[in-house]
């Protein structure tokens, strides 16, 4: 079965989201009024828009559309007891060596599981049959095909994994798999754990659920069968924020704090020499 590639499909939905757009208006809405979620052409919802996913308090912290970052981390009372050495592989003791401790600080990608807390935006680009998510930290991205197709046994293993995704009612579910063995969650030393890892086998389920036209229930499964005896899954909540929109975040720039280790910036120079 052919299927496009990530590029391709964003160019897809880029050209036609205008028209996507009209659908969505001319659709009648079920059960009417301002509480209608929003619907695309074929019936299912919309989940487009920029979204203040796990990692925002969803709450205003002042005038206008804004949102309270967090630091979440996956609750270790939701998960499943570990099997025998499964503790040892997700929790890694801190060695001082950044790039086993917290690769990100060396800018690389924070990959899934971490990048689903990250407390920066997503935007979700949808039309029939696929949609594709923008995440705004180091602009990952993740092009889904949503018509229940299955993985692609060729499938190379990496940061984000195999995304494909189906439809149970007006729930979409994504399955993710082919993930690197990476970091789990932004745990950092926090209660005497050092870092947390998950292994090569993880299988991620994400399942989202309008609550209201503008938020959503957002539900993580944890499949690792190296590390876990049972899977396990976390609630959480994303909420769709319509003045937002992405802004550019480089690591590599102006990158003064390297693994921890900061040097002084061109302003602090200058002003330093006056």
């Amino acid at each position: 079965m052919h299927r496009l590639s990530p590029l391709a499909a964003l160019l897809a939905l880029c050209i036609l989201q205008p028209a996507q757009a009209q659908d969505r208006a001319s659709l009648p809405q079920p059960g009417g009024g301002q509480a209608a979620i929003p619907r695309l052409s074929d019936g299912k919802p919309d989940f487009t828009g920029v979204w203040a996913g796990p990692g925002f308090g969803h709450k205003p912290d002042g005038p206008g559309d804004t949102d309270t970052p967090l630091v979440v981390r996956f609750d270790r009372k939701k998960m499943s007891p570990f099997k025998p050495g499964g503790e040892a592989l997700m929790i890694r003791p801190l060695t001082g060596d950044v790039m086993q401790d917290d690769p990100g600080a060396l800018c690389f990608p924070n990959g899934l599981t971490r990048q689903l807390l990250a407390p920066y935006s997503q935007q979700i680009v949808q039309m029939p049959g696929r949609l594709v998510i923008l995440y705004e930290y180091m602009h990952f991205f993740r092009a889904i095909p949503t018509d229940g197709s299955p993985h692609d046994a060729d499938a190379d293993t990496t940061w984000m994994g195999d995304s494909v995704a189906k439809w149970d009612g007006d729930t979409l579910v994504i399955d993710t798999t082919n993930l690197k063995e990476w970091v789990f969650d932004s745990t950092h030393d926090e209660e005497g754990e050092g870092s947390r890892w998950h292994s090569d086998q993880l299988h991620v389920i994400e399942r989202l659920h309008y609550l209201n036209p503008n938020l959503v229930a957002y539900d993580i499964t944890i499949d690792d069968p190296a590390i876990f005896t049972a899977p396990w899954t976390q609630n959480f909540q994303m909420m769709r924020h319509p003045s937002w929109k992405l802004f550019e975040s480089i690591c590599e720039e102006n990158n003064r704090c390297e693994a921890g280790k900061c040097t002084v910036s061109d302003i602090q120079k200058n002003n330093n020499s006056k």
